[in-house]
């Protein structure tokens, strides 16, 4: 597990935790739906470059 991958699955979290944060604010549902497309690819990205 290199720095890159911890560094992206990380970021992915610390997004998906935003989700969550605007779900329960309320916030319009484009933000949190790019904010969760963005989490997603975070977390994949950090998960195939794992080797």
């Amino acid at each position: 597990m290199n720095t890159v991958s911890t560094l992206l699955i990380f970021v992915g979290l610390f997004l998906l935790g935003g989700v969550v944060s605007f779900w329960k604010q309320g916030m319009p549902k484009g933000v949190i739906v790019l904010l969760g497309l963005c989490s997603a690819m975070a977390l994949a990205a950090g998960i195939m470059r794992l080797e």
